[in-house]
């Protein structure tokens, strides 16, 4: 089996936002908390708590906003 990107997500203080989603992504959101349950042996979590560790990750990997966002700091 492929390894899913995300691992066990930290409980960390949330900040909240509202947003809308295609119901095509929360189905796949969904079962994205469901293989990730089956992979790391823990309990299914809501879609919603995937979102922000999806979004950081995504972030992380984007080279041109890395970039970018280093160079906004110096």
């Amino acid at each position: 089996m492929t390894k899913l990107k995300l691992g066990p997500l930290a409980d960390d203080r949330p900040v909240k936002m509202t947003v809308e989603l295609p119901a095509a992504v929360h189905r796949d959101l969904a079962a994205y908390a469901a293989a990730l349950a089956d992979e790391t042996g823990g309990d299914a979590m809501s879609p919603e708590k995937l979102v922000s560790p999806m979004l950081a990750k995504f972030m992380a990997s984007d080279r041109g906003f890395s970039r970018r966002r280093g160079a906004a700091k110096d």
